[in-house]
């Protein structure tokens, strides 16, 4: 089963990145995405399918001052 942000998600398994993230509620434009230790590019979200043993991170980026 799929971890992301430390908790597991069943729900993740088998579909993109891309339509998890938009599922969760997730701005594209303001976050990053770290897959099993490295940095998934933001072209490949459409792309790449969440695998059973995946571990994500999701960081959102916040602006202040």
């Amino acid at each position: 089963m799929p971890k992301i942000n430390g908790e597991y998600a069943a729900e993740a398994a088998g579909i993109t990145v891309k339509e998890y993230l938009l599922s969760k509620g997730y701005s594209l434009s303001f976050i990053a995405v770290e897959l099993n230790g490295n940095i998934l590019p933001k072209p490949e979200y459409e792309s790449y399918v969440i695998k059973e043993d995946d571990k994500l991170e999701v960081v959102t980026f916040v602006g202040g001052g």
